[in-house]
């Protein structure tokens, strides 16, 4: 470290970025105070230096478009990773380590694909690899795990991981929107992306979700064993319905441990209104943690924005740099971790919701109660609603728990059949008291 001042090398001069300068500058007493150290930004990788920045004045910041120019200075102490995508950052991140130079990032995508690499090279190389931007923001997730939980096995990890999915159920939920129309609004409040894709989809809260399971559970997961459902298929029909069980549609990111093997993956599920989830609206995240010795903890706060993911960032380079302190970057003493064990999806037990879309004729709920109890998924409650021209109906019925190969192989039987008009839609229900 380079004495009294501590110089970051910036790459990507974004939002985050400017969020993270306007913090150093805005605390800077109270950093020092804390730290012992002043820190300042010295350099920021920008894909264009003459474009106009909303930086603080009292910040001067050399702009280049170069990355040698972060690469190659001897007197950046820490690499801040703030741009995105994966193969340039992913060469400025491994030349940085090798180097010897504490990184911070908040690249879930790439940490969620390769991060057993890039932290066994951190851990070979002894300097750290700081993360906490990269899952929820503003919030504390990746410290609470590594260091205030760190005697507990978690039991259940529950989230809603993703601001933007979030504020679209939210605004189809209290002012019955359609998906499409919640989506653009959501783009013009700036909190979709021109291209949602990742958000809607549930990758985005997939990525997240990895980086969770190694903290909690010291395993590797891999990206591509994961079971990822989006929201685009939620219909205001589906909605209503789940209000008049006392439900919520919910974007859930869940890890649980069954008897030694690992539950994860994410869906759209109904949440009781009452619970702590179930009232988490707006583009906010929230975590729910259950701790073998701690028991439930809740988490929330604002999943995005300049300021909420810059103080994350902030707290990662203030840990890297306390004199003394060696880099915990994975939470356990192994750098790399070992295979997740993992539970077939086919197997995971849930209760579940469907809306079958059927011709409206004498028989047809016999038939699909029939069905489903020849897959042994029994059922907790029905709703049909009757139509007077005789045309397709809903029928909503909410089950027990059941495996999910049986609700597969039910759901492919019943769409067969001749009275159905239309796909089934089919959702999973949260427990209580998530």
């Amino acid at each position: 470290m380079s004495g009294e001042l501590i110089r970051l090398g910036l790459a990507g001069l974004g939002t985050v970025g400017t969020g993270l300068a306007k913090i150093l500058v805005s605390n800077a007493d109270w950093i020092e105070r804390r730290l012992g150290r002043r820190v300042t930004i010295k350099t920021a990788l920008v894909r264009d230096p003459s474009k106009a920045r909303d930086v603080p004045e009292d910040m001067p910041i050399r702009l280049t478009a170069d990355i040698q120019d972060l690469l190659e200075d001897p007197e950046l102490d820490v690499i801040v990773e703030l741009m995105g995508g994966k193969d340039t950052a992913y060469e400025l991140i491994t030349k940085s380590l090798r180097s010897g130079r504490h990184v911070v990032t908040a690249n879930k995508a790439l940490l969620a694909e390769r991060g057993n690499e890039l932290f066994a090279l951190a851990a070979e190389k002894g300097v750290g690899l700081g993360f906490e931007a990269s899952i929820a923001g503003g919030i504390p997730i990746v410290q609470t795990l590594k260091e205030g939980l760190a005697c507990n096995r978690i039991k259940v990890l529950t989230g809603i991981l993703n601001g933007t999915a979030n504020f679209i159920l939210s605004e189809m939920t209290s002012r019955g929107l359609d998906f499409q129309t919640a989506l653009r609004q959501a783009q013009v409040k700036g909190y979709a992306e021109a291209d949602p894709t990742l958000d809607i989809e549930g990758l985005d809260a997939a990525h997240k979700l990895i980086l969770l399971i190694r903290l909690a559970h010291g395993q590797d997961y891999p990206l591509s064993s994961l079971p990822v459902t989006g929201i685009t298929h939620v219909d205001p029909q589906d909605i209503a319905f789940a209000e008049e069980f006392g439900y919520r549609i919910k974007l859930i990111a869940q890890v649980r441990e069954t008897d030694g093997l690992l539950d994860a993956g994410v869906f759209t599920a109904l949440v009781r209104r009452e619970a702590i989830l179930g009232k988490v609206d707006g583009p906010f995240n929230a975590i729910l943690l259950d701790g073998d010795a701690v028991g439930p903890i809740m988490l929330y706060g604002q999943g995005a924005g300049d300021l909420p993911t810059g103080s994350a960032v902030l707290a990662d380079i203030m840990s890297l740099v306390r004199n003394g302190r060696a880099p915990d970057n994975t939470g356990f003493q192994n750098a790399t971790l070992p295979p997740a064990r993992i539970l077939p999806p086919a197997l995971v037990r849930s209760r579940h919701y469907f809306r079958f879309s059927v011709q409206d004729r004498p028989g047809v709920l016999a038939s699909i109660a029939g069905m489903l109890g020849q897959r042994n998924i029994s059922i907790a409650q029905v709703v049909q609603k009757g139509s007077p021209t005789g045309s397709c109906v809903p029928v909503v019925i909410v089950t027990h728990k059941a495996l999910a190969q049986d609700v597969q192989a039910a759901v492919g039987e019943i769409d067969g059949q001749s009275f159905i008009t239309a796909p089934t839609v089919h959702h999973r229900i949260l427990p209580s008291p998530a």
